[in-house]
């Protein structure tokens, strides 16, 4: 398991998928400790690597176990078959020699009918596996991708917000992403591949060593130098793929950039477009030449290595065609070990490309095991307490310090305040004041570094993680639009009554969703968006109204909303906050907002700066002190006169 820092922070170092830097110039004299080094990584991460097979196995088993024993009993079938083929061709080749000699009796023109019928039942049964085959892998392909695509959303589900702040997580994805999906299989292919260049390995040298060791021996040495060469090559692809990782993000990011509609108006109109394609095109450029130089190499090695094997199976046609010649071998024995000379050489050579094959895919694998690795440490504790409504007492934050992963200033110091029961709360500061922070804390989407927050006078990490969000309603100031019906995008925030229309417009209306949904041209079954078909594109204060009513559908006993009316007009946002007794009556409501028109309407005011809390009192006491919340007051309600 990975190392993580406290409070549920995860360590992103280059073994956990970060790409890794370019090595500065060495001194002559520390060169060879640096190819030392590299020499140890080399080893330890082909151990490491090659640990995966195993991994990759369980992984396709789990995905289908039927089709996984079906690619095994093929593999091993297949294997087979070559030594079979080449034998048959022998005694076909000395039966029509024998026949000719014998006149074409009877006897012969039966055998060498009888061989020719053997042969033509090989290839078709060589045919219809290679078709079964094909049909299973095809179906063995898509039941793991939809294997390995469930496991990285289920555990991703399962993980910090902290790791969805941090760009190295995302690299760690990208990849996981782009190469997990058909990996795990191709290791398992690869794997029965050895398998199947195995035993026709062992079934031909059988025959092989027949005719001289030496030949044997030559065929299996010939292949070596184009399996290390591969291997190496590999390694060297796997490191820029991953140095390669972050760039690739921008890459994709620019792609969004220009095929979502929620950038493209403002990207036409700025002009954006050529620029934003001419970076994407820059980054492409500069990773084809980086990865055409690797293939160049890679290839011209693997040709040259290649042309020693080559050159072996050539020697060994020769060497055996003159032992025929010599009448030493028959024309069958010159067809059987010609083609047991290749297979043998074949299929080691297999052998030896299919380990550097499932190398180079165990080394991509390691992305997806060590995604699989990371693990949350905001979690429900052993013997959790159920949180369960009514509660009997408010929220408590008792000198709460909080510093972000990777920050050096701190989002939160020492903050301490209450928010008692059915009393609506007002953060307010500038950008940066730490207000969100404060409501990432009480969700539990972070824990503090030091303090407590108490909820019905317990600390929130005693609780059942679950029970714990069920009692909070929340709506961020970046909420989420989801392309669904506008029931379902309601009713998302209580997933138990989403079929409960009545709730759903219930909670539509307290947010005053309902005004626009009902012009939909199938209401509330209306898809919203622009994606799929049909759908209808809502106005930003229209979406924010949509958001609003998920909270309220929650029917939480705390409520949280994080700038919920930043695009709703000013009358809109008044309504809703001049409503806020009702909207929060037997609740604890907390919400932020700009717009001190509304803030004033809460019941208490904290302000929070470089955060601390500097100011907390009513409207009233905060503008009779005369601070930092009388002089923004005052600020916004000159820019209205």
């Amino acid at each position: 398991m990975h190392n993580m820092r406290p409070a549920g922070r995860p360590d992103f170092v280059s073994g956990n998928g970060s790409s890794p830097a370019s090595p500065p110039p060495q001194p002559e004299e520390q060169k060879p400790k640096k190819l030392r080094e590299r020499a140890a990584e080399w080893r330890k991460t082909t151990r490491a690597t090659l640990a995966g097979v195993p991994q990759a196995l369980k992984l396709v088993w789990q995905a289908h176990r039927g089709y996984t024993i079906s690619l095994a009993v093929f593999s091993i079938a297949f294997g087979f078959i070559p030594t079979v083929s080449a034998y048959i061709s022998k005694l076909l080749i000395d039966a029509v020699v024998g026949a000719v000699k014998d006149g074409g009796n009877d006897a012969s023109v039966q055998t060498v009918t009888w061989l020719v019928g053997i042969q033509f039942g090989v290839l078709l049964a060589s045919a219809l596996l290679q078709t079964l085959s094909n049909i299973n892998q095809q179906a063995l392909q898509e039941a793991t991708s939809n294997r390995v695509q469930v496991m990285l959303m289920e555990h991703a589900n399962k993980l910090d917000l902290s790791f969805f702040e941090n760009p190295k997580f995302y690299d760690t994805l990208q990849q996981v992403q782009q190469q997990a999906l058909f990996r795990p299989l191709a290791m398992v292919q690869q794997l029965f591949g050895l398998v199947r260049s195995l035993v026709t390995f062992l079934s031909m040298i059988a025959l092989i060593v027949r005719l001289g060791w030496l030949i044997a021996i030559i065929a299996l040495i010939a292949p070596i130098p184009s399996f290390i060469a591969s291997s190496r090559y590999g390694w060297q692809g796997f490191l820029q793929s991953r140095r390669q990782s972050p760039d690739r993000r921008k890459m994709s990011y620019y792609l969004d950039l220009l095929t979502q509609d929620k950038y493209n108006k403002e990207i036409k109109l700025f002009g954006l477009g050529d620029h934003f394609i001419t970076r994407w095109r820059d980054i492409a450029n500069r990773f084809y030449k980086e990865n055409r130089k690797l293939v160049k190499r890679r290839y011209l090695m693997g040709f040259a290595w290649g042309s020693l094997t080559t050159l072996t199976t050539s020697g060994t046609y020769l060497y055996v065609a003159l032992q025929a010649v010599r009448g030493v071998l028959t024309l069958g024995d010159l067809t059987l070990y010609t083609q047991a000379v290749g297979q043998v050489q074949s299929s080691f050579q297999g052998i030896l490309s299919g380990v550097s094959d499932m190398y180079e895919n165990s080394l991509y694998l390691t992305n997806l095991f060590d995604f699989l690795e990371y693990a949350p440490l905001i979690q429900s504790p052993p013997n959790a307490v159920k949180l369960l409504p009514p509660l009997t007492a408010g929220i408590e934050f008792r000198n709460v310090s909080f510093t972000y992963p990777g920050k050096s200033e701190a989002a939160l110091r020492e903050v301490s305040f209450v928010v008692r029961l059915d009393e609506t709360v007002a953060l307010v500061g500038q950008n940066g004041a730490g207000k969100t922070t404060i409501v990432k804390l009480l969700t539990r989407l972070y824990d503090p570094d030091s303090g407590q927050i108490l909820l019905n006078g317990l600390d929130i990490r005693e609780y059942d993680l679950d029970s714990l969000r069920r009692a909070v309603g929340v709506i961020f100031q970046d909420y989420a639009t989801y392309f669904f019906s506008a029931r379902e995008n309601i009713g998302v925030g209580r997933l138990a009554e989403i079929e409960n229309r009545e709730m759903v417009e219930s909670a539509a209306a307290r947010s005053g969703a309902d005004i626009a949904i009902n012009k939909l041209p199938n209401g509330y079954e209306t898809t919203l968006g622009r994606w799929f078909d049909e759908g209808y594109q809502l106005s930003g204060g229209e979406w924010q109204k949509v958001a609003l009513a998920r909270a309220f559908m929650r029917d939480a006993e705390i409520l949280i909303l994080d700038e919920p009316t930043a695009s709703l007009d000013a009358r809109a946002e008044y309504e809703i906050f001049a409503r806020m007794k009702e909207l929060t009556e037997g609740k604890m409501a907390v919400f932020i907002s700009h717009r001190f028109s509304t803030v004033r309407l809460a019941d208490r005011i904290l302000v929070l700066e470089d955060g601390r809390i500097k100011e907390d009192g009513t409207h009233e006491q905060l503008l009779a002190l005369g601070g930092t919340y009388a002089e923004l007051f005052n600020l916004q309600a000159a820019s209205y006169r």
